[in-house]
């Protein structure tokens, strides 16, 4: 079967280029032919502990890089189990000038004499996961390098919501024909030091690598699986053998909502003193505001009161002179007054009128100016008589003027003015007083977190305890066939302080207790801490052992193991084949081994030779099938010299 050619875009050194390629599909175990690169020299240490990893690729790296998802192409009908790696491309990574390798679901093994390059995968998977790199990791003579995998998403919902969430890649329907989506991650280093990450064709910071792939892709090396180490890996291992990793999860949740339910309930208390300043302020205006009748009318009525009774007394000698003038009071003489004038006028002409009838009505209009008069007069002697000249009215008036001008001066100088004041002093009155009513609330919200968070804990803990013992029993057993029957593995729940929780509060965010992986390689020793005891042999087969015991509950996309079979052979090889083979159920697993009988259970099987070439050592990696394999098996097991006893022995492990 071939995968048919489709136009394709390929990404060579940061650039997009177009064209074409044809990936054939052999017809072999796993539907693949034989995968074939070359490499350079391994260097020694490359991969320790993550260590010195890789650089920026070629011009001519990856013909299978594609801008972003892809849809898969039909295999052979082997049915894809987790989500893998399908394929890996190193170029100019130390001394290696080019490799190609395309895996398979399953158990993938690479085989080969020390020092022909193995160890070189290791680290170009670890700087998919966000690994450290520098630029002495480049090859030399090389200005750029790279490392790159084509992943396979299906079946790993929880990566496809982590890439969209961040916007790298939609969660798709895959293509016409229905197949899953495919993933291009590529990390590249230029001699500059400069790195690069890339996501589905996507420029991302380094460390999105680590936070999408690096719980996905685990690695147990020589040097120890430095997940395995992490106390962060305990719990999630233990939460997810008991299935309860949702719980804990509510309880992160609820813990941290009490946690700023009491900072903001803190908060709120701090402003109360604040605030209770600011409400006896508030009401101070308001009372002030509502004393004085704001309105134009009474403000202009006040101010003339004002005038009057600040110029009384000129008031009344002005008065007293007109009212004299006009008629006269009972203490001055009025013969010289207007009236008494305007009286001998009036009387002197009605007789004229007796005279002359055209006279009569000159005569009424006077007449009718005396009764004028009069009743002037009479008016202004009232004014006269009702003049307020007391100091005491004067006095209350200019303080009730003083106290409007001094609100003018705070709130405006319009009535206007001060009343929208009056009205903002009101709703902030209103707004201040329902401050405690929101505290009470808070208060209540802390109640419920409170009792969720603690709820859910307790239901965790005993959950937890239930499940420490099962993964201990579990464990225990799968080291007893990996020849370690006198290790001891505890799964040790040590109780969070509860000192600085929060009131009330009888967990942490992540539970009560902290699981913690003990392990003693030796009978009579006492378990301690798996980061202070186990060996590299060791910490490699607790690691096997503990994935196989997790293998249902695990989510790892890949699982990769380098001297797996460190100071075994025989029958214990054989079991810690057959143990990798199951986890190999459940996972895609690559695995160094040097033991023909760990390689015989491989679904693919990648040999690593070297071979002089131009004047320097390269490394060919090919995969193996049929004689091929049966030849490989045979070299392992007796050495250079290959017989037909060893090939016969080779052939009886592939069928065992």
């Amino acid at each position: 079967m071939e995968r048919s050619t489709r136009r394709e875009q390929f990404l060579v050194a940061d650039e997009v280029i177009e064209g074409s390629r044809a990936h054939p599909l052999g017809q072999g175990r796993m539907g693949l032919e034989p995968s074939t690169g070359l490499l350079g020299e391994e260097v020694e240490g490359l991969v320790g502990a993550h260590g010195p990893m890789l650089a920026k690729s070629g011009s001519r790296l990856s013909p299978f890089v594609r801008s972003g998802i892809m849809g898969a192409c039909p295999g052979s009908g082997v049915a894809w189990g987790a989500s893998m790696i399908e394929m890996l491309r190193i170029e100019n990574l130390a001394l290696v000038e080019s490799v190609e390798l395309e895996f398979g679901p399953g158990l993938n093994v690479l085989t080969g004499e020390t020092g022909t390059g193995k160890s070189i995968i290791l680290a170009a998977l670890a700087l998919l996961t966000g690994g450290r790199a520098t630029a002495e990791t480049l090859r030399s003579g090389a200005e750029e390098g790279a490392v790159e995998a084509l992943f396979r998403m299906d079946g790993h919902q929880d990566v496809a919501r982590a890439l969209a969430s961040r916007g790298l890649a939609a969660e798709t329907e895959g293509d016409p024909e229905g197949l899953a989506p495919e993933l291009i991650v590529r990390r590249s280093l230029h001699a500059s030091g400069r790195s690069r990450a890339r996501v589905g064709g996507q420029l991302v910071p380094v460390s999105t690598l680590q936070e999408i792939f690096g719980g996905q892709l685990e690695i147990s090396s020589q040097h120890g699986s430095q997940a395995l180490r992490s106390p962060e890996v305990h719990m999630a291992a233990l939460d997810a053998f008991a299935d309860k990793t949702g719980l804990r999860e509510i309880v992160a949740r609820e813990v941290a909502r009490v946690g700023q339910l009491d900072r903001t309930i803190a908060e709120s208390r701090a402003a109360e003193e604040a605030r209770a300043r600011r409400l006896d302020f508030l009401e101070y205006q308001r009372r002030e505001l509502e004393a004085e009748e704001l309105d134009a009318e009474g403000i202009a009525a006040l101010e003339a009161d004002h005038r009057r009774l600040t110029h009384a007394e000129r008031l009344a000698q002005e008065m007293a002179s007109v009212v004299g003038a006009l008629g006269g009071t009972e203490a001055t003489d009025a013969s010289g007054s207007a009236e008494a004038a305007l009286a001998v006028a009036r009387r002197g002409l009605a007789r004229a009128a007796g005279l002359d009838p055209s006279l009569e009505g000159l005569a009424l209009r006077l007449e009718a100016l005396e009764e004028e008069l009069r009743d002037v007069s009479a008016s202004l002697a009232d004014y006269l008589s009702g003049l307020d000249m007391d100091p005491g009215r004067l006095e209350e008036v200019e303080e009730k003027i003083a106290r409007l001008e001094r609100l003018r001066r705070k709130y405006g100088q319009s009535v206007e003015d001060m009343l929208a004041h009056r009205d903002e002093v009101a709703r902030e009155l209103e707004t201040l007083a329902g401050a405690d009513e929101r505290i009470r609330e808070l208060e209540d919200e802390r109640v419920a977190a409170l009792a969720a968070a603690n709820e859910a804990s307790s239901r965790l803990s005993k959950a937890r305890a239930r499940a420490a013992r099962k993964l201990a029993k579990a464990v225990q057993a799968e080291l007893a066939g990996l020849a370690m029957e006198g290790a001891r593995f505890v799964v040790d729940l040590e109780p969070v302080p509860r000192e600085g929780l929060p009131e009330g509060l009888e967990t942490g965010p992540s539970g009560r207790e902290r699981p913690r992986f003990h392990f003693s390689a030796n009978q009579g020793e006492a378990p301690r801490p798996i980061q202070k005891v186990a060996s590299g042999g060791e910490l490699s087969r607790l690691f096997l052992a503990i994935k196989n015991a997790l293998r249902r509950a695990d989510r790892n996309m890949v699982i990769v193991f380098d001297e797996v079979d460190a100071g075994i052979g025989g029958a214990v090889a054989e079991r810690v084949g057959r143990v990798l083979a199951e986890l190999a159920r459940e996972h895609q697993v690559l695995c160094i081994t040097h033991l023909p009988q760990i390689a015989a259970f491989a679904d693919r099987h990648f040999v690593v030779r070297k071979e002089a070439r131009g004047g320097r050592t390269r490394t060919r990696v090919e995969r193996v099938e049929g004689d091929l394999r049966v030849e490989e098996l045979a070299r392992m097991a007796g050495g250079e010299n290959v017989t037909e006893v060893t090939r016969e022995h080779a052939r009886s492990l592939l069928h065992s």
